[in-house]
């Protein structure tokens, strides 16, 4: 007879995970690096009894919120370039209703995540139960159902046999370069303590590799001809690219053919800032390098992008004639605005395109022509981050960052106006140390993204650091995981760069013509006394080292200070709401504005916005 092992549905999805495993850089290692849990009624007796047996193999992280905790695990498989992940557990209800944006953050920037989230009872016996949700026309519609829009694989188990079917298609649709993204087991309370007799074949020790798709030889052949027949190439490089461990590929074929390289957001620190090749990052966010050349290429090899609207300048940053070309494991991706498709892995894409383009290289007047344009952004940015003529900003406290960090620290950036000052400014000092989340610029992302960074980064590299810029704004929606990562003693260097409020949408409203309102504390009408927060005491509150600097000189030595120091280290710096933002190197970016207004001066940003639209490619 077959042998069999008698667990429950928790105990066996737990050893299961326990038993899978994966090969990075010679070394075996478990996918699944451990987990972030919050426990209550839904999940603490069963998948917590379960998860108590294996704390060496499996370290559960207690988090402080179900949000922060999805956004950790998010930070934690970008580091590990989406080769390991970490799950998520939450209780029935409002703790797993917390991982809803965490799940779209996931899916958005295509990150594995695993949600092991409580459901309600099968047999209904008990309902109406604490938190469920009744539907009374639909039994089965719950909470859970929520997250079907926002990951790529979704379940309810509803029977311990399920999870031999259920358990290997959320890995693998977690390990698939195509499909990677978050994945939802709905475990229903009664049915996390069933037991069933599993076979023991299902937990034996398994080995994973990440498929990588050899490009079709017809579809590489179009892209070469049309390449090799181009007088201003250009390649935007993606994340795709990373995490496709491709970074050695793209240089060599972009050296071989002598072609410049502009970056997307996701794609930052794909080569270092010093590469002659490198023209700089690209798109609403970039760089006026980047940016001209894209406006004169003929032609445009995209790898492992997926031409965000941030990178396309909502499609205005390319001549409308030029030919595009998308190399991408995603046929989703791979085929937008009529792109000359090139399905497959980034890495093998490269060779194959490269040696089918022979010897052709890019004409030298055309590559001296991008040098020179990223000299002159150079001296842009060397003057943006240097302190003295204008009053404190973002750009200051990057340079400053940048002067003094290792060049292996990683650096983590996302929503508000730290993105786009990040990306635009940064200079790169070593591949893949550069962490900003636009793809779902999710605010609450920087410090606890910043702790899941860290504890990855402490698997291989403890002796670095990761360091966050963040925003007032940001902070105080989700700070709680400075006093995470001082339990867990995984120290962070957090940069708090107050500027009064959510000062980068203000900026979007005045420049869109509106008034300002709403956005900084001092325009706030229901805000009778506006009064800032003291960002160092409340940090301090939660067991970190901090500090208030005046100025980018203080903040250079306080800095020096942080990366001495063995624990999380918080940096607050006013920075002025209206100057030091960084004023070139924007491409045109598409968003509603009133086409009907009682304001003069709205329906002259209106018009003055519509007027730039002639650039914009519609779909071909």
């Amino acid at each position: 007879m077959p042998q069999t092992l008698r667990l429950t549905v928790a105990q066996a999805i737990i050893r299961y995970l326990q038993n899978q495993f994966i090969e990075i850089d010679g070394v075996e290692t478990r996918i699944c690096g451990g987990g972030f849990g919050i426990f209550g009624h839904g999940n603490v007796t069963c998948l917590g009894e379960a998860l108590y047996t294996v704390q060496e193999d499996l370290p559960l992280y207690r988090g402080q919120n179900e949000q922060s905790m999805g956004f950790a695990a998010a930070g934690y498989a970008k580091y590990h370039l989406r080769r390991r992940f970490m799950f998520c557990t939450a209780s029935a209800g409002p703790g797993t209703a917390n991982l809803l944006t965490a799940a779209a953050l996931a899916h958005a920037n295509r990150l594995p995540l695993l949600m092991l989230c409580g459901d309600t009872f099968l047999t209904r016996l008990p309902d109406p139960v604490l938190q469920q949700l009744e539907h009374f026309g639909n039994p089965t519609l719950g909470v859970n159902d929520a997250f079907k829009a926002v990951v790529r694989y979704w379940d309810r188990i509803t029977h311990p046999a399920q999870i031999i079917q259920s358990l290997p298609a959320a890995l693998a649709t977690m390990l698939d370069p195509a499909d990677c993204g978050p994945a939802f087991l709905g475990l229903p309370q009664d049915v996390q303590g069933w037991a069933y007799d599993y076979p023991v074949e299902f937990f034996q020790k398994k080995y994973h590799r990440i498929r990588r798709v050899s490009p079709d030889a017809g579809e590489v052949a179009d892209a070469a001809a049309a390449l090799g027949s181009a007088r201003r190439p250009m390649i935007i490089a993606g994340g795709g690219v990373q995490y496709s461990c491709a970074v050695a590929e793209l240089t060599a074929f972009a050296e071989a053919h002598r072609i410049p390289v502009v970056e997307s957001i996701a794609g930052r620190a794909n080569m270092l800032a010093t590469h002659e090749l490198n023209i700089g990052p690209i798109g609403v966010t970039g760089s006026d390098s980047a940016n001209t050349i894209a406006e004169q290429a003929d032609v445009i090899l995209s790898v492992g992008c997926r031409m965000q609207d941030f990178t396309t300048g909502s499609w205005t940053a390319f001549a409308r004639d030029a030919t595009l070309i998308s190399l991408n494991a995603a046929r989703h991706d791979a085929g937008k605005h009529m792109s000359l498709p090139v399905v497959g892995d980034a890495k093998l894409g490269l060779l194959a395109l490269g040696q089918a383009l022979g010897g052709y290289t890019a004409p030298d007047t055309w590559t001296a022509a991008a040098r020179e344009e990223r000299a002159k952004w150079d001296a842009y940015v060397a003057a943006n981050v240097a302190p003295g003529n204008l009053p404190n900003s973002y750009a200051q406290a990057i340079g400053v960052v940048n002067d003094l960090c290792d060049t292996r620290d990683r650096v983590v950036a996302a929503a508000g106006g730290l993105p786009a000052e990040v990306t635009a400014n940064w200079r790169t000092l070593d591949i893949g140390t550069v962490d900003v989340e636009f793809g779902f610029s999710c605010m609450g992302y920087e410090i606890a993204g910043g702790w899941g960074a860290r504890i990855a980064q402490a698997e291989k590299e403890p002796d670095r650091d990761t360091i966050v810029f963040t925003g007032d704004g940001s902070y105080l929606l989700m700070n709680s995981d400075i006093y995470s990562s001082v339990l867990t003693d995984r120290k962070l260097i957090v940069l708090v760069l107050d500027n009064g409020g959510f000062a980068v949408i203000n900026k979007l409203q005045n420049n869109t013509g509106n008034e300002s309102f709403n956005n900084l504390i001092a325009d706030c009408p229901t805000v009778p006394a506006p009064f800032a927060v003291d960002f160092e005491a409340h940090a301090a509150s939660m067991g970190a080292t901090a500090e208030t600097v005046a100025n980018p000189g203080e903040l250079a030595e306080a800095f020096k200070r942080a990366k001495a120091g063995d624990k999380t280290h918080v940096i607050v710096m006013t920075v002025d709401a209206y100057e030091g933002w960084t004023a070139q190197g924007h491409a045109w970016w598409e968003v509603g504005t009133p086409e009907v207004s009682e304001s003069a001066k709205v329906r002259a940003a209106h018009e003055a916005w519509e007027a730039t639209r002639s650039k914009q490619r519609k779909g071909v």
